[in-house]
C-alpha cells in the first residue's frame, strides 16, 4: 500500500514506475478522489465550526439552523464514505514500485542473469521425466488423484512420499540450526484482512481458494503460501527496535487455483493446486532490507548446494515481479527432461509495502516507523523433488539419494 501524499507529490515517478510494471492504474482518477476527499474535509470543518458557534447561542431560532447543519454534516459524511471506499479500492490495487537496480522490462525476457552453480550431468541413457519415473516405479499415482480430486493433484507413495518428508525435515533443520530462523506451525486458514495484508487480496482473489465456515459471515481462505501467515504475525503491532530482525520459517501445504496457468505444466508435479513449501520470512528495519534479501537468497541457495543440484540465479525485471515486491531474485534449478532451468524459489524484498497494509511498525529514534518485510521459498518441495529425482536418476529408473539426505531416509542410497 502506498501513501497518498507520496503519490500526490511524486506523480511522475509513480507513473513511470507503474508503467514499467505493466500496471494500468490511472493515478489521475486516484488524485481526483483524493482532492474530493480533502474538499469534503474542509466543508465538514466549516459546517462543524458554524454549528459550534450557533450552539453557544440560547436563541430558540437557532435550533432549526443547528438541526439543518447537522443534516448537512451527515450528508458530507455519507459522501466521504463513498469516496474513501472508492479511493481505498483503487489504492489497494497499485503494486509496489521497483527499486532503481531492478531491470526494466515487460516479462522474463528482461530478467538479468546473476550467477550459476553446479555442473550439469551428462547422462549415458535417455533421460526420463520425474512423472514417468514415478509412474513406472508406482510411486506417483496421477490416475487415482484425478479420480479423487481432479487435475493438478498427485498421490505420492512409498519412497517418494518418504523423500517429500525427508526434504521438508532437511530444509527446516538447516534453516533453524544454521541460519537461526524460528520455526512456526501456523494456521492454514486465514481471514480477509490477513490476505489483504500481504497483497493477495483484492487483486488476486480469483487465484484463491475461499472456504465456507458454517454460519460465519467473515470470509476465510486457504493459504496460497505460508508467507501470508508468517508476515502477518506482526499485523497491528509496534515492535521494539531490539526485537528486529525477526526471521520465521514454516513448512505448510499451499493451495492455489493457478487460474492463469491453463495448459502449462499439465504433466507431473511441477504446478499443482496443492503442494508443500518451506517458506522464509524476515521482518527488519527498512535500512537493512537489501542486506537481508542477500542473506535470504544465500539461505535458499544453500539447500541446492548441499543437495548438489545445479541452479542459476536471476534478478527479475520490473514486469516479471510479484505484486508486493520491490526487488526479486529467482533461483532456477536444472530440469534434465526439459533441458532448461525452472524456477524453484523467489526471494523478494517488499520494503514497507506490506507493513502499511498490515499496520506493522517499530519504534525508531522516538518515532513509530513501518517495518520492512521479505519473503522467499526455501524451497518449494514439489519442484525440489522434480529437480532431485531427474538429476539423480539411473538407467534402471532408480534415483540416487544425496548423502546429506540419507539420515532422513533410513540410510537408503537409492529409491
Amino acid at each position: 500500500m502506498h501513501n497518498i501524499k507520496e503519490i500526490r507529490n511524486n506523480i511522475e515517478t509513480f507513473e513511470k514506475k507503474l508503467k514499467s510494471r505493466n500496471s494500468n492504474i490511472n493515478l489521475k482518477d486516484i488524485l481526483k478522489l483524493d482532492k474530493l476527499n480533502r474538499e469534503i474535509i474542509q466543508i465538514k470543518e466549516k459546517l462543524e465550526q458554524d454549528k459550534k458557534i450557533i450552539s453557544k447561542s440560547k436563541d430558540e431560532k437557532n435550533f432549526s439552523k443547528s438541526k439543518k447543519l447537522t443534516e448537512e454534516i451527515n450528508d458530507q459524511i455519507e459522501k466521504q464514505k463513498k469516496i474513501i471506499f472508492d479511493l481505498n479500492n483503487l489504492m489497494s490495487n497499485i503494486p509496489n514500485l521497483p527499486l532503481e537496480e531492478v531491470p526494466v522490462g515487460n516479462d522474463e525476457k528482461s530478467n538479468k542473469f546473476i550467477r550459476k552453480n553446479g555442473s550439469i550431468k551428462q547422462f549415458s541413457h535417455n533421460v526420463k521425466s520425474h512423472a514417468l519415473l514415478g509412474e513406472e516405479s508406482n510411486q506417483i499415482d496421477f490416475v487415482t488423484s484425478a479420480k479423487l480430486s481432479g487435475s493438478r493433484f498427485a498421490v505420492l507413495k512409498d519412497k517418494y512420499a518418504l523423500l517429500e518428508r525427508a526434504l521438508i525435515n532437511f530444509m527446516l533443520d538447516l534453516h533453524t540450526s544454521k541460519f537461526n530462523y524460528t520455526e512456526i506451525s501456523p494456521p492454514l486458514i486465514v481471514n480477509e484482512k490477513t490476505m489483504f495484508g500481504t497483497g493477495q487480496l483484492p487483486k488476486f482473489e480469483d487465484d484463491q481458494f475461499e472456504i465456507k465456515m458454517s454460519a460465519e459471515s467473515e470470509r476465510k481462505f486457504l493459504i496460497p503460501t505460508a508467507e501470508v501467515v508468517l508476515t502477518n504475525l506482526v499485523q497491528d503491532k509496534t515492535l521494539e527496535t531490539k526485537e528486529l530482525p525477526l526471521r520465521f520459517v514454516a513448512s505448510t501445504p499451499c493451495f492455489r487455483k493457478e487460474a492463469g496457468s491453463y495448459g502449462k505444466d499439465t504433466k507431473g508435479i511441477m504446478r499443482q493446486h496443492q503442494f508443500f513449501k518451506v517458506e522464509l520470512v524476515s521482518i527488519v528495519d527498512p535500512e537493512e532490507s537489501q542486506k537481508e534479501l542477500e542473506r535470504m537468497l544465500n539461505c535458499a541457495e544453500e539447500i541446492l548446494i548441499q543437495l548438489n543440484i545445479p541452479y542459476q540465479v536471476v534478478l527479475l525485471s520490473s514486469g516479471d515481479m510479484g505484486f508486493s515486491a520491490e526487488k526479486t531474485y529467482d533461483i532456477e534449478t536444472w530440469i534434465p527432461s526439459e533441458n532448461k532451468y525452472r524456477e524453484i524459489s523467489s526471494c523478494s524484498s517488499c520494503g514497507t509495502f506490506q507493513a502499511r497494509r498490515m499496520n506493522a511498525k517499530f519504534k525508531k529514534s522516538g518515532k513509530n516507523e513501518f517495518v520492512a518485510t521479505l519473503n522467499g521459498s526455501g524451497l518449494a518441495v514439489g519442484r525440489l523433488m522434480v529437480a532431485l529425482i531427474e538429476n539423480n536418476q539411473n538407467k534402471d529408473g532408480s534415483v540416487n539419494v544425496p548423502d546429506i539426505l540419507k539420515k532422513y531416509m533410513n540410510n537408503l542410497s537409492k529409491i
